[in-house]
């Protein structure tokens, strides 16, 4: 086991099979394509790719959920949509701006997956009775971080993602699996030790000792197992019980149906042939649209409420002037 010191006093451990700053020096981009390009279409338009060599699907770079930035509110509605996932967020401050780093991982209906996330401050806004909170803009070009997980199911590896990106994810169509049951070792890679230790003060924030931390040079490193912050208000043991179950007959039905078949599109094929309804869940993997649309309905219904309360209010004190 390895040392390095840090701010001259504490000592974090570097532990073999945690954390290599080998594996930070060679990101690439995975392999690509489903071997249909009107599927490839398909999976592209929904913001991610086909990774063959691991069978799992991942976002792209510039896919249309980098317009929709975050808010606490998405973890909120991540249950009611389907998706059963521990979130870690880490807030902190560097070079003036506000920044949140935020990890997951879990079942998202039909898939099992892990997801990192880069986003820096925008502003603060109220939905009196909803939220108040920031509301994060998903980082820039020039925020990107080199960063790399490997996801594990019960000890065994499902897969690895290792990338500079802003949201790094990896998604496996047809496995199932509880959150509890999942663990993601994480490696960021920043750009110098100021970034390197706010970043470190923020995990400390959220509830992570010194024996958890791992770094070398500006390389960090930690597994996220068991969540340190309190997690969304709609994640309630029989609701998640529910939803779990539903997502397991999902991912039963995948495995039925697409047994026989060895290539991604055959498997799509025959989902498509033989459970259309099935098949545009397929296609609805990991956060779509319709993830962001629940969203954008709990905005606006926020914003008439807010808008009917000042309206009621304003007719209030009229009347009260009139007398």
């Amino acid at each position: 086991m390895l040392f390095h010191k840090f701010n001259g006093s504490i000592r974090y451990p570097i532990q073999t099979g945690i954390f290599n700053p080998e594996n930070m020096k060679s990101l690439t981009v995975p392999a690509q394509g489903t071997g249909d390009p009107d599927l490839d279409q398909v999976i592209e338009n929904a913001g991610y790719r086909y990774d063959p060599e691991q069978d799992i699907f991942y976002s792209t770079l510039n896919p249309w959920q980098r317009n929709a930035g975050y808010c606490r509110i998405y973890d909120e509605v991540s249950a009611p949509t389907g998706m059963i996932i521990d979130c870690e967020p880490v807030y902190f401050e560097y070079d003036g701006k506000k920044w949140m780093i935020c990890f997951w991982k879990g079942q998202y209906d039909l898939v099992t997956g892990g997801e990192i996330g880069i986003y820096t401050g925008a502003f603060h806004f109220t939905l009196p009775g909803i939220f108040s909170g920031m509301f994060y803009k998903s980082a820039d070009n020039d925020e990107l971080l080199p960063m790399s997980f490997v996801l594990r199911k019960n000890g065994s590896v499902l897969f690895t993602r290792s990338e500079k990106h802003w949201w790094l994810t990896g998604f496996k169509l047809g496995e199932f699996s509880d959150p509890s049951e999942l663990t993601m070792s994480i490696n960021l890679t920043f750009p110098n030790t100021a970034m390197r230790d706010a970043f470190l003060n923020g995990l400390r924030d959220a509830g992570y000792n010194d024996q958890e931390l791992y770094f070398f040079g500006n390389n960090v490193s930690f597994t996220f197992d068991k969540s340190h912050t309190a997690q969304p208000r709609t994640r309630k043991p029989i609701t998640d019980r529910l939803i779990q179950a539903k997502n397991k007959l999902l991912c039963d039905k995948y495995q039925e149906i697409t047994g026989p078949y060895n290539t991604i599109q055959d498997k799509m094929k025959a989902i498509e042939n033989l459970a259309p309804q099935l098949y545009q869940t397929v296609l609805r993997l990991g956060k779509s649209k319709e993830f962001y649309k629940l969203w954008l309905k709990v905005l606006i219904l926020g914003l008439v409420g807010l808008f009917g309360y000042r309206r009621s209010r304003e007719l209030f004190q009229h009347q009260k002037i009139s007398e």
